[in-house]
């Protein structure tokens, strides 16, 4: 496997989705090796979370890494960015516990990154060779083998603006910056309130998440006609980067979660021990 860092450090800083809280965060380079991960400046100690499986808490709508009492949330757009650039090794210093939300997508943390400097593109591991499906009802996730390495996603939703999409990439034909880092996160109208009372998207508005009602969306135009199920495939990609380096395969999910996702990540992880 090839471990790649920075070249030089990045910073950005904003608002986190749900928890409407500024942080910075400052992207260094890593030694060969020691993986991606956190460290919470704001905290006495400065604890480490490793960006790996075994720190995966909560889910729900976002991922959580902790370590001890140290915590930090929605994770998973920067991971992608990381993963998409070819970044082995990175320490991410944040001083709350939230990353930024941003633009609700990846690409500002991807234009960062290559301006910082890059020395691969996207990077695969060793082959999976047993296929593996986890079903809830009728969502699913699946890693089946394949001579080289794929996504596609599903989703259905009421929702006209959106309906059923599927989407299907490949890196090796089109370029992560390009066909997936500029796909937004996306939310219901109806549904905002609710969340709100439930502590959840605080931090959330019509500048960083495509809203759309029964009628269509509050806020075009859209980045790609698809672009729902394209952000769904990069929290797919920044779920699975916790396992390091994504080994090569054919990756299938349909009205999945970040639940559903990282309980694939655990499934392929304890194939290839």
């Amino acid at each position: 496997m090839i471990n790649n860092t920075l070249a030089q450090s990045v910073t950005l800083s904003g608002v986190g989705l749900h928890s409407g809280e500024m942080t910075q965060v400052t992207i260094h380079p890593a030694k060969v090796g020691e993986g991606r991960y956190f460290v919470r400046v704001d905290l006495p100690s400065q604890p480490i979370i490793k960006a790996q499986v075994s720190s995966v808490g909560q889910t729900t709508l976002s991922t959580e890494l902790i370590a001890g009492e140290a915590k930090v949330r929605t994770v998973e757009h920067l991971l992608a960015a990381l993963t998409g650039c070819g970044v082995t090794d990175a320490r991410i210093e944040i001083n709350g516990g939230e990353v930024p939300l941003l633009d609700g997508s990846a690409k500002l943390w991807t234009e960062a990154l290559q301006q910082a400097g890059m020395v691969s593109d996207f990077k695969n591991a060793v082959p999976i060779f047993s296929p593996i499906w986890i079903y809830e009802q009728d969502l699913f996730v699946a890693a089946i083998p394949s001579p080289e390495l794929r996504f596609t996603y599903g989703i259905d939703f009421t929702y006209s603006a959106i309906g059923k999409q599927w989407y299907s990439w490949n890196p090796s034909l089109e370029n992560f910056a390009d066909a997936i880092a500029p796909a937004r996160t996306f939310g219901f109208a109806d549904q905002i309130e609710h969340l709100q009372q439930a502590g959840l998207i605080k931090g959330g508005s019509l500048e960083n998440a495509l809203v759309c009602d029964d009628k269509g969306w509050l806020n075009p135009p859209l980045r790609f006609e698809n672009e729902p199920v394209r952000h769904k495939l990069l929290d797919l990609i920044g779920d699975l980067s916790l396992l390091k380096t994504i080994p090569q395969a054919h990756y299938i999910a349909y009205k999945a979660s970040h639940h559903l996702h990282l309980k694939l990540a655990k499934a392929i992880q304890e194939q290839m021990l």
